[in-house]
């Protein structure tokens, strides 16, 4: 089973902490007690990932509602594993993890998007969007008179 990391369970909290606001500034949705209840056992564990197995029920139904809002898959359908790259230079991940995305759990999928987003040499995250940049054809002159 993965490991899900602390930026998660924060990321999770803030969602709910958009979505379900304290009414008085002391009282937590029920949500944002679960996921304040782990966050606060990691952080006085000092610990930055949490096993999934043995998450408090609730915690989990929160996260899971938060993960429900993210992007799925890193793919940008340039796929560089179907070339023999162990590695796609598109999303990062490598062949083994771009062939069993749809049998991954959340928390495994989760911990690809932390690795990769965290090596930053996917065109992804850089090369790709710099492309796209250049690619765009120069903005016409204006004609507009001054």
């Amino acid at each position: 089973m993965a490991a899900i990391h602390i930026t998660d369970i924060e990321a999770a909290i803030n969602h709910w902490r958009a979505l379900k606001p304290s009414p008085d500034g002391i009282t937590l949705a029920p949500e944002l007690r679960a996921l304040a209840e782990v966050y606060a056992l990691m952080v006085f564990h000092h610990e930055d990932e949490v096993d999934e197995v043995g998450f408090p029920a609730e915690a989990w139904a929160a996260w899971m509602a938060w993960y429900q809002t993210t992007i799925d898959t890193p793919c940008i359908a340039i796929c560089s594993t179907s070339q023999g790259d162990d590695e796609c230079k598109g999303c990062g991940r490598s062949f083994g993890e771009v062939q069993h995305w749809p049998a991954m759990t959340p928390a495994e999928k989760r911990q690809t998007w932390r690795r990769i987003t965290m090596e930053d040499r996917a065109w992804r995250f850089n090369t790709y969007a710099e492309r796209a940049r250049e690619a765009q054809p120069p903005a016409p002159p204006d004609d507009t008179p001054t």
